[in-house]
């Protein structure tokens, strides 16, 4: 399992004691967390305003992921462009699930799979390690 990480899973992994962090741990347990830098700056942006005792905090989760600088922009379905990079770093880091939390803008294509990358709720994802005997 290679999973994408967006820039809200990012900001609430960030927090050392929330369930997306533990979730996090778990992934790294069996599989390989990405990003790239366009999550990590928005995550990074948003932390120093609503949270900047954790950008700390932040840098050192990041420092352990794989940082994906490739981009794909053409994609089979119709994002804002402010959602492009997250979907196009999943695609070509060759992701096997996109992990976020944005349900407004990625909430239509949850549980299915768009150019090989299954794109998950922290809670459809924890399903999946579920059924899958991980959790």
């Amino acid at each position: 399992m290679r999973v994408f990480l967006d820039a809200n899973i990012l900001f609430s992994a960030a927090k050392p004691n929330s369930r997306v962090r533990a979730l996090i741990a778990l992934l790294t347990e069996h599989g390989e967390c990405v990003t790239n830098a366009y999550a990590v700056e928005e995550a990074r942006r948003n932390i120093a305003v609503k949270e900047p005792a954790l950008v700390a905090e932040l840098d050192r989760l990041t420092a352990r992921l794989e940082i994906i600088t490739a981009l794909i922009t053409d994609l089979e379905i119709d994002l804002q462009p402010k959602d492009v990079p997250i979907l196009g770093g999943a695609v070509a880091g060759g992701a096997s699930h996109l992990l976020t939390g944005d349900e407004r803008d990625f909430g239509a294509w949850f549980g299915k799979t768009v150019q090989g990358v299954r794109i998950v709720s922290p809670r459809l994802l924890a399903d999946e390690l579920v059924r899958n005997g991980l959790l």
